[in-house]
């Protein structure tokens, strides 16, 4: 869960925000002196801060906040920061704003306002987040695409290569893509592979997560609304459609877009024309439309709740996002880009973990990795190291030997009947490394050369600290 830090040295303050907060599905946490706030940044993880401007008794003059702003950045500088005051100032406003402020509101502040805020907000720091969590593999198959810019998408498999072959060609013209698949495939990757490899990747690229925002400010915030024009409305507010003008638009979950959004949607994409919500001046703008959704849209179209001609508008090109099931060469390097170098995985964790379901896909496999780092008792990890209900397929197969060596004639000399019981001609850690050099390290044989079933023999490498190739 995102969690909210509120810095204000008013105590019903805090706790009214918080409230609020936590009544929309965050996690809140408050404190009241700068000093406090600095310690919260630097040692839990925190996605987005509001922020006082005024601390000391009888102090108007925000200096106190400026440096808050200033200290946090420091900290992280991609944290999204939302300033707020009794006392604005604009030309504190202005010059914080330039600084990275991402809003600064005046108090008593607009719920609505503020909500909407911190959900786009928020939405744009977790693409943020996984822009920077993930890096480049290095492969044969990259030949084909040297030189292109594929931000730092991890992949080694087939399915995904051809994905991003015609990503990249589609990136060089300017009609609209549609990007499926589930959710955690990463979509968002291929959403930014096609802008950065575009002419106008130096041009305004605007992220919207559809499925963030409030349903009933969708409209204003795509098209923006004039001052008065529905309750809250304080100021005009310019949408995303004009931020993006000369741009690309990127419109993630589309299929959470009400008809009323897709009516002006898909006038936008006929004539580049459309009205802010309370206006009725007509601008224009020039923007290329990324959509991306894990919904089936035939279904919602059958239904009535998606409209046919808009989604031809925007499926133009369909590139579509395998989910990870379908991707198990990707597998390994992930977990390798996740991990990192120090840690290794014995053949059978490895099998495990490549035809695992995970229907979680990518983010799935992340959160798996994370969990292993931080609870491994060793470098080489085991499946339960991952917290994933896993019956290993070699476990299945140990303990399928296992059943037909106890099936055997008493009058058959067995070893390895039993894990815990005595062996004949117990192998030693110089014999084991022989058989491995002899059979090439293929485990099946050189576990039969022993009469061991695989299971056996891995425990008595581990035992040995003799390890199985690496990730």
């Amino acid at each position: 869960m995102d969690t909210i830090l509120i810095v204000d040295d008013n105590h019903a303050i805090c706790q009214a925000l918080a409230l609020m907060i936590e009544l929309h599905g965050y996690d809140a946490i408050y404190c009241h002196s700068p000093d406090d706030a600095i310690d919260i940044v630097g040692n839990k993880e925190i996605c987005l801060v509001i922020q006082d401007m005024n601390f000391s008794r009888d102090t108007t003059s925000g200096e106190e906040g400026k440096q808050l702003f200033y200290a946090l950045r420091q900290l992280q500088p991609n944290l999204p920061i939302i300033l707020m005051t009794a006392w604005t100032q604009l030309e504190t406003a202005v010059e914080l704003v330039k600084a990275g402020a991402a809003d600064y509101m005046g108090k008593p502040w607009d719920d609505a306002k503020l909500l909407t805020s911190v959900a786009n907000l928020l939405s744009i720091y977790r693409l943020s987040q996984q822009n920077n969590q993930l890096s480049r593999v290095h492969s044969d198959r990259m030949s084909a695409i040297n030189g292109a810019e594929l931000c730092g998408l991890v992949f080694a498999s087939g399915a995904m290569q051809r994905c991003v072959d015609l990503a990249l060609q589609v990136a060089r013209s300017d009609v609209s893509v549609m990007i499926t698949g589930p959710n955690g495939a990463g979509k968002d990757k291929i959403a930014d592979i096609l802008q950065a490899n575009s002419p106008l990747k130096d041009k305004p690229f605007i992220k919207v997560n559809i499925g963030a925002l409030p349903m009933d400010l969708l409209e204003a915030e795509l098209f923006g609304a004039e001052a008065g024009a529905f309750t809250g409305a304080n100021k005009t507010r310019m949408g995303r459609f004009e931020a993006a003008d000369g741009g690309t638009l990127f419109l993630d979950e589309i299929g959470n877009l009400p008809l009323s959004g897709q009516v002006k949607l898909l006038r936008v994409l006929q004539t580049g024309e459309f009205e802010r919500l309370g206006s009725h001046q007509t601008r224009k703008v020039n923007v290329r439309v990324i959509s991306a959704t894990n919904a089936d849209l035939a279904d919602d179209i059958a239904n009535g709740r998606f409209r046919e001609d808009l989604f031809y508008r925007l499926n133009v090109i369909e590139l579509s996002v395998p989910p990870l099931k379908q991707r198990q060469d990707d597998i390994l390097p992930l977990i390798r880009h996740f991990m990192g170098e120090q840690f290794t995985l014995d053949k059978v964790t490895r099998q495990a973990l490549i035809t695992h379901c995970w229907s979680g896909n990518v983010r799935e496999l992340e959160n798996a990795c994370k969990r292993a780092s931080l609870l491994a008792t060793s470098a080489q990890l085991t499946i339960h190291d991952f917290g994933l209900n896993i019956l290993p397929t070699d476990q299945i197969e140990a303990d399928s030997s296992h059943n037909n060596h106890e099936s055997q004639s008493d009058s058959t000399p067995l070893v390895g009947q039993q894990d815990n019981a005595p062996l004949i001609n117990e192998p030693d850690k110089q014999q084991i490394e022989a058989a491995l050099t002899q059979h090439n390290g293929v485990i099946a044989r050189v576990a039969k050369s022993f009469g061991l079933s695989r299971q056996a023999l891995y425990r008595r490498m581990d035992k040995f600290g003799i390890r199985d190739t690496k990730l």
